[in-house]
């Protein structure tokens, strides 16, 4: 499905309005992708780069917005209060979530693996929705940017040396962004032990 619709992106017959649609359901389902063919579809010259942008963003804001929301209605499951409330390791987490809500907020979307589980948790918690979308939205504005801006840059250079390889740099960036994203994991993760 993820590839379909990533061709389906690339394809030049695509509206615009279909592109950014596009985009904003290739985040959900994988956020750097997204970006990697919004980005490369803007040096190509087949979408703004202002309306990329904004379709990443929007993607990726709705959708952690969404964890957040089924955080809060899972906190109505009885069972789940329950096991919450009883369970020594989530306390732990809940006070660290909660004591320095923003900064760690903030961290929890440069760490692969934390985002849904983080996301969710503070909507379960009931950190409050100002705290929680005001560090999303800084930490989404910046990954996106710095990640959209050099795939950008490196495309366009791409583009105007070597234009029959330049839906190559999809997967390439998609791949280098994966495997920075396990390096930053395995990272923290030692850090944690």
């Amino acid at each position: 499905m993820i590839a379909e619709l990533q061709t389906w992106l690339t394809s030049a017959n695509t509206s615009l309005t279909l592109l950014c649609v596009g985009i904003v359901l290739l985040s959900y389902l994988l956020e750097d992708l997204a970006i990697a063919t919004a980005a490369t579809l803007s040096a190509n010259g087949d979408l703004l780069p202002s309306l990329a942008l904004m379709s990443i963003f929007i993607g990726i804001a709705t959708g952690d917005l969404g964890l957040y929301v089924l955080g809060r209605y899972a906190q109505k499951v009885r069972w789940l209060r329950y096991r919450a409330l009883t369970n020594t390791s989530f306390k732990v987490i809940r006070q660290k979530l909660t004591q320095r809500a923003f900064a760690n907020l903030f961290l929890i979307r440069f760490i692969p693996g934390l985002r849904t589980i983080g996301f969710t948790l503070s909507g379960f918690l009931a950190i409050p929705l100002p705290v929680f979308f005001s560090a999303v939205l800084l930490a989404t504005s910046i990954w996106t940017l710095l990640v959209f801006t050099l795939i950008y840059q490196v495309g366009s250079h791409v583009f105007m040396s070597l234009s029959e390889l330049k839906w190559l740099l999809i997967p390439v960036a998609f791949g280098l962004l994966f495997l920075m994203n396990r390096f930053l994991n395995k990272s923290f993760t030692r850090g944690m032990s």
